[in-house]
This record gives structure tokens, C-alpha cells and sequence, in this order.
């Protein structure tokens, strides 16, 4: 199992990192502002106008390290890749189950993510009583599941899951604290037009970027899938495993921050053309609890051992590739009992 490793966010325009011997340097204002052990570090993200030295670079490629860009607000731009790993063998498995059978995955996948959307559902009943609209969703869901059981091609995978996610999203309002003062008509994206939908669009984003890098430390290609079809430029196999990350993690992270006040609706800014963005001190009290949450450790339904939560990108990772090679006859989705 890889090491959990840190991420390091560089949000602060005009900064500049660079190698210096076995540690990397943040400069601002050419002024050092912070110097690591670069061995220590697993991932760089880097928003806005950040520079980075070519020598720094090309560590990050020569060991795995994921260096990505993202624009100020968050929109993934690009990410350096060093040396494909893994088997051959491997890859090409991959690429012939995703041609040729890609439905059992694609199926345990949404099954997950439909579990998972149910169970978030449900802790809201628990915890505040019966609402006849979170519980209508729930029994929705429940049907969601068995239909996807005799589901046996893409298109019908595909269409549960759309609206197994409508429903959810339909009742996602009901989950957040009319105190603190946040509206939700619905998912919304490209560019989101409420704080809600900025917060989920752009933790989205950030785990993507980490189950890429984790597809690609175990050999895997990031870009090929089974459920989320092929298109240039995007990580379908990372999307395909982010599903099963999306409400136990993502959606759950974004409520607590909101239901315990600890964002605000104004920490968000509304721009000329009706995109809606974090300011930038909301931004890193995002990056914060996210690496908090990382560290966080659960036992893992699947291995029954104690991991961090920043491990599970990984670990998933190394499931499928074990599927993938003939050593276990299902991939088993990640899915908190």
C-alpha cells in the first residue's frame, strides 16, 4: 500500500516553487515563505498564476508526483505526467474489458454511489426525524437499485443512475440548515450558479485529480473507462471511480461545512455572467479541512484494515488492477456499511 503522502495547495498569486537539493521551496514575493522535504509530498495543486522551475518539474515526473493547474476559481487545466507504470499486460486487460464487457464494473460502481446517496439520505432521517420528501427519495433510490440489478447494458446503467441522481439532488436542500442561509435548486455546473454547487463542482474536481494519480501509480490508464464513455481530454476511468466517492465524502463534507457555519453564503462571489466562486480565504478553509479529512482514518469495508481516508483513492486503485488481472472475479466498489 503507498504511503499516505501530503498535497500541497499554492493558491497565493505570484508564487514561485522550486527544488532546492532534497526540499522544495515556496517563494512569494521572492521572499521563502516555506520550504519542504519534496519526498514528503504526493501532489502539487496549483491555482492561478504560480510558477513552477523546470527542475522541480521534472522530479514531479520522474517520481509520480501529481503537479496540476487549475485556474484561480478551480477549473482543472492540465497536470504534468511522468513515465507510464505498470504491467503492460495490465493496460491492455483494461482496454479489452472496457470494450468488451464493461458492464458488471460500471454496475457495482453505481451501485455504490446509489448506496451511498441513500445512506446520506437517511442519516438525515436519523438525525431529524421523519420528512416525507427525504423519505420519498429514499424508497426512489431503493428502486433505483433493483432495476440496476437486471440492467445489462451501458445505456440503461447510465439512465438509473441519472435518475437515481435527480432524486437525490431533489431533496439535497432539505439536508442543509435554513440558518445558515444557503439556497439549492438543483445540481448545476460549468459554471455553478450558487455556493453549494461551487463547493461540490470543486471538491469534485480535486478528487478527481487524485484518483488520476492514483490510476496511474498502480499502471492503470486514467483515461479509458467502463462506465463514462471515452472523450479527449478527460479522465473517464478517474470519473468512473469518483462516483463511489461523491456522497460519502464529497457530498458529507459540504454539509457539515455549511451546517456547522463554518462557510458562509458570503464567502462566495457572483461574477458579470452569473458564476458563482469562492473567495479566497473560503478557498483555503476548503483545502484545510480536506487535508484534515485525509487524515482521518476508517476501516476499510473491503480489506477490514485501518486506513486514512487519503489512502482510498489508492486502494480502490489497486482493487480494480487486481480485478482487472484475474485475482479477484468482482471489482468491489467502495461502499461504508
Amino acid at each position: 500500500m503507498r504511503k499516505l503522502q501530503n498535497t500541497l495547495y499554492i493558491t497565493t498569486q505570484g508564487s514561485y516553487l522550486h527544488k532546492e537539493r532534497e526540499t522544495l521551496v515556496v517563494e512569494q514575493d521572492r521572499k521563502k515563505v516555506a520550504q519542504l522535504p519534496v519526498h514528503s509530498i504526493g501532489h502539487i495543486f496549483c491555482f492561478g498564476n504560480v510558477l513552477v522551475s523546470p527542475f522541480l518539474m521534472g522530479f514531479c515526473g520522474e517520481n509520480n508526483v501529481n503537479l496540476a493547474f487549475f485556474t484561480e476559481t478551480g477549473r482543472y487545466l492540465g497536470r504534468l505526467q511522468g513515465r507510464q507504470s505498470g504491467n503492460v499486460l495490465l493496460r491492455r486487460a483494461q482496454y479489452r474489458i472496457s470494450e468488451q464487457n464493461p458492464i458488471p464494473i460500471a454496475r457495482n460502481i453505481i451501485a455504490a454511489k446509489i448506496q451511498s446517496a441513500k445512506r446520506v439520505l437517511q442519516r438525515r432521517l436519523r438525525n431529524h426525524g421523519e420528512h416525507e420528501e427525504v423519505q420519498a427519495a429514499v424508497m426512489a433510490l431503493n428502486f433505483s437499485l433493483q432495476q440496476l440489478k437486471q440492467a445489462e447494458n451501458l445505456d440503461l446503467i447510465r439512465g438509473i443512475e441519472g435518475d437515481a441522481a435527480a432524486r437525490y439532488f431533489g431533496v439535497f436542500q432539505h439536508l442543509l440548515a435554513e440558518k445558515n442561509g444557503f439556497g439549492f435548486d438543483g445540481r448545476n455546473r460549468r459554471p455553478p450558479r450558487d455556493g453549494v454547487n461551487a463547493l461540490l463542482s470543486f471538491l469534485y474536481s480535486i478528487l478527481g485529480k487524485d484518483i488520476s494519480g492514483a490510476l496511474q501509480g498502480v499502471g492503470l490508464d486514467p483515461q479509458v473507462g467502463f462506465l463514462h464513455a471515452d472523450r479527449p481530454g478527460r479522465d473517464s476511468l478517474a470519473q468512473d471511480l469518483l462516483e463511489e466517492f461523491r456522497a460519502w465524502w464529497v457530498d458529507r463534507m459540504v454539509l457539515s461545512l455549511i451546517n456547522r457555519g463554518q462557510i458562509k453564503p458570503q464567502d462566495f462571489v457572483t461574477e458579470d455572467g452569473g458564476a458563482v466562486n469562492m473567495k479566497p480565504e473560503a478557498r483555503k478553509l476548503l483545502f484545510q479541512s480536506l487535508q484534515a479529512k485525509k487524515q482521518e482514518k476508517i476501516v476499510h469495508p473491503f480489506l477490514q484494515e485501518e486506513v486514512e481516508i487519503g489512502l482510498l483513492p489508492y486502494i480502490q486503485a489497486m482493487l480494480l488492477a487486481r480485478h482487472l488481472r484475474g485475482d479477484l472475479a468482482e471489482y468491489p466498489p467502495f461502499l461504508m456499511r
